[in-house]
């Protein structure tokens, strides 16, 4: 039994593992790097492995830098089977199907650019539409949550609720081979348990070796109503004094849960009745639909609210804006707006016109609500950037910006250590975050062979 590592090795983005498992080649999610043109290219780099041999996918949940490869996956020779949850499939249907829409705009602007300038040579778009509907038929039964699935003799997986966003899993592979039983651990992403959405992360037990994400390894979040009540103090005071507010938003989760917030807000007083929200972002408007239709997977009391017939996501002055001349309409709000767009980490997508169009205004406000990786818009914000360049323009950054942590999707670097001690595994292997994060999360574990990966490295199990 062997693992190899081809995505999110001393990086925040592209996860993708192979595993050889009884002569079974088994991949573990397939995702996109994100923030940079260097990750651009990346990308479209060979994956390391030969498509046309894997066997199965298993797709931990539907986030990008998890399952944005997918289609590029198929396209290059994949015929094996996806397996994942029921949420998760519908999910990343959307996701894939979003990406492959930008791929294609920035395609044509490409050709755009190059037939102005002379240019000869334009960059094809990294996977198409046709591509993603594709990659979709590969998807093969759905699992749920606590059940063991045979994949192939002496193979079962069994997906654990990782409580990162809804159908979001972790995963034990138990592997039995001739004398030799392994059973390896996929964290995948964890989720952030104070927050009131989801269920709490299922402990995992029983792996003799874990392939774990670091995202926050470094990091710990603030208390989840300290959060809140930062969100409606910022939407509060920039809509007071005749701003809008930017929220670059993940439309998975993140998008819902800002929401289910904002609509307490005004039931409780907190928030004017009287304030616009827009959710611009076709995709987050089809993953609200999804997430309206697995109430499964909330906890008690938001379940609870569904079967009583309430939607923990509408608000008044909510607008959903799919089309094109509906988002950049929205240019044209000088104040008293909430504005939700993607992408979260305004690497594309919508927001980047919004920021283009509020950054240089004073009375405004950018919230950046999660996770914002190296390079990216977000992150040079986050950091204090004066000037950013967005369409071939420079901008002066005057409006306010503010990072909220404690609406993370991800576990910090407590429920990090919590999660790895239920398991006391033989071997770690960290993946998925900075270095940084990795070195300090690191220092904390105990009774285990530590791995960091490069990308590319092999490991006998």
């Amino acid at each position: 039994m062997e693992i190899s590592f081809h995505g999110a090795a001393r990086g925040v983005t592209g996860s993708c593992h192979l595993v050889e498992a009884g002569g079974h080649p088994i991949l573990l999610d397939c995702g996109m790097y994100q923030g940079g043109r260097r990750l651009d290219e990346e990308n479209a780099d060979d994956f390391g492995f030969d498509p046309s041999d894997v066997e199965f996918l298993l797709l931990t949940h539907a986030h990008l830098d998890h399952c944005g490869r997918v289609p590029l996956l198929v396209k290059r020779g994949f015929r094996g089977r996806i397996v994942t949850t029921a949420a998760t499939r519908e999910l990343a249907r959307i996701v894939m199907l979003d990406a492959a829409h930008l791929h294609e705009e920035e395609a044509r602007r490409d050709a755009r650019h190059a037939a102005r300038g002379g240019r000869d040579e334009t960059t094809p778009p990294l996977y198409t539409v046709d591509d993603a509907l594709h990659a979709s038929d590969h998807f093969d039964k759905t699992t749920g949550y606590g059940d063991p699935m045979t994949l192939a003799p002496g193979i079962d997986v069994t997906f654990l609720d990782a409580g990162h966003i809804l159908g979001s899993a972790s995963l034990l592979l138990d592997v039995r081979d001739g004398g030799a039983h392994h059973i390896v651990g996929f964290s995948g992403d964890i989720g952030n348990a104070d927050r009131p959405l989801l269920r709490a992360p299922t402990p995992t037990r029983g792996a003799d070796a874990v392939v774990m994400e670091t995202t926050y390894g470094n990091r710990h979040h603030g208390p989840q109503q300290a959060a809140v009540d930062q969100l409606y103090s910022v939407v509060d005071t920039t809509i007071q004094r005749g701003g809008n507010v930017v929220i670059p938003t993940f439309a998975l989760e993140r998008a819902q849960e800002v929401l289910f917030h904002l609509r307490r807000g005004i039931e409780t007083g907190r928030l004017p009745r009287a304030m616009r929200v827009y959710l611009d972002s076709p995709m987050a408007i089809s993953a609200t639909a999804i997430f309206e239709r697995h109430p499964e997977g909330y906890d008690d009391d938001v379940a609870a609210l569904f079967r009583g017939g309430g939607d923990p996501f509408a608000l008044p002055g909510l607008r959903f804006t799919r089309e094109t001349s509906e988002s950049k309409a929205l240019n044209d709000i000088g104040g008293g707006a909430v504005i939700m767009a993607g992408s979260g980490m305004a690497t594309g997508g919508r927001v980047r016109h919004h920021l283009r169009h509020n950054l240089w205004r004073p009375e405004a406000s950018v919230l950046l609500v999660g996770y914002a990786a190296e390079g990216t818009l977000a992150r040079l914000l986050q950091d204090g950037v004066k000037r950013v360049t967005l369409f071939g323009e420079e901008i002066q950054v005057k409006a306010e910006i503010h990072s909220i942590d404690g609406f993370s999707a991800h576990a910090d670097a407590d429920e990090l250590l919590a999660w790895h001690r239920a398991i006391a595994p033989e071997r770690t292997f960290l993946v998925h975050g900075e270095q940084g994060a990795m070195d300090e999360f690191a220092t904390h574990l105990e009774k285990t062979q530590i791995v960091m990966p490069r990308l590319g490295e092999s490991f006998a199990l």
